[in-house]
């Protein structure tokens, strides 16, 4: 990966983005776009665009959602102990022990950390179960609540603090791959359809809220309104320990073995042919996954847009979702943007999308 692309994914999940205050991310995101797309569009809801090609036919949305799982706060003690909600799915046992950074007053970023009873003085009976979430709470070492209300408020945001590592191979980990880096993908394959000179319309889309039930992708896609759209996120790697059920659900998916193309009712069936073919002729890595109903992703709301949408979707292999040391391949995400931006210069007013 080329050092101008890394530092833009450093700078994109270093963000505190959690559903609905998606505000940081874009910022980096825009920023970016604007370094190789003049027309630049947003939406109410937050979702950004970055347009290649106004104009030309067809439209083809580009999506990966920029928000993650976090917390709000929800009430302040007298003892300035902070007490949130989950935003998104959790794992009760991942936030507990955790360093947290919360986007304040004024935007400043203040850090605290997940605390619980310790197991010492647990009843025997509570130390076999998950402390729930809301037994768990946020401290910022506030002597009281006035103290506390100075530097946070009810309702800011949270999430684990960020923790980007370089691991062995190419493989980095740290939270929030999901899905900064379906954005990031999506963005990147615009970097090179702007070189590609595509006949079709290309609008590389960041969504907002996927975690909390893909409802940016549903405003974006009747914004946008594509002929073609394509989905990026995040989806299970099945290639270490425990995963053994999992490979006959999901296949055997493995990080750094290229791009996953799905296979499946909500990828129309000609695209899905083209992304191969397209893989095969560019000689880029990718698997094949299935999944046999409406996926957890925004390509389930792009899909049924409107009167509907030639709809595919393409995945990055992750390991350990959802905690804050999710695993993936930078060359997988390389990968997920070229078949993205090859496949886009292949699509002309002339491709027939209709199934049968």
């Amino acid at each position: 990966m080329k050092k101008r692309s890394f530092e833009f994914l450093s700078r994109l999940l270093a963000t505190v983005s959690p559903s609905g205050y998606e505000d940081e991310a874009a910022a980096v995101w825009l920023e970016e776009a604007r370094s190789f797309a003049t027309d630049i569009r947003r939406d109410t809801h937050g979702n950004s665009d970055a347009v290649i090609n106004p104009g030309g036919r067809p439209r083809i949305m580009l999506s990966g959602h920029y928000d993650e799982i976090g917390f709000l706060i929800s009430h302040i003690d007298d003892n300035g102990f902070c007490w949130v909600q989950p935003v998104g799915g959790w794992d009760p046992q991942i936030p507990q022990g955790q360093h947290v950074i919360i986007r304040g007053r004024k935007g400043a970023h203040v850090a605290g950390v997940i605390g619980k009873c310790p197991i010492h003085l647990l009843q025997e009976e509570q130390r076999n179960k998950v402390t729930k979430l809301d037994a768990q709470w946020v401290d910022i070492g506030a002597a009281n609540r006035r103290a506390a209300e100075k530097m946070v408020s009810i309702g800011d945001p949270l999430v684990l603090a960020p923790t980007l590592q370089r691991l062995d191979r190419d493989l980095v980990a740290g939270r929030g791959m999901d899905n900064r880096v379906g954005a990031f993908t999506v963005l990147e394959a615009a970097r090179l359809l702007a070189k590609l000179k595509p006949q079709a319309e290309v609008h590389a889309v960041a969504t907002v809220q996927e975690e909390i039930g893909l409802r940016g992708a549903r405003t974006a896609a009747f914004g946008v309104d594509p002929q073609v759209g394509m989905a990026v996120d995040v989806t299970f790697a099945t290639d270490y320990p425990s995963m053994g059920d999992a490979v006959k659900k999901y296949g055997k998916i493995n990080v750094g073995k290229g791009v996953v193309i799905t296979r499946g009712p909500n990828v129309n069936p000609k695209l899905f042919n083209l992304m191969v073919k397209t893989a095969e002729k560019q000689k880029i890595a990718h698997q094949i996954n299935v999944e046999s109903r409406g996926t957890g992703t925004d390509a389930n709301a792009i899909q049924i847009t409107r009167g509907g949408v030639a709809t595919g979707l393409v995945s990055i292999p992750n390991r350990y979702m959802h905690t804050p040391c999710e695993v993936v391949s930078l060359n997988d995400l390389t990968a997920t943007s070229e078949l993205m931006a090859h496949t886009c210069a292949a699509i002309t007013e002339q491709t027939d999308f209709i199934p049968f």
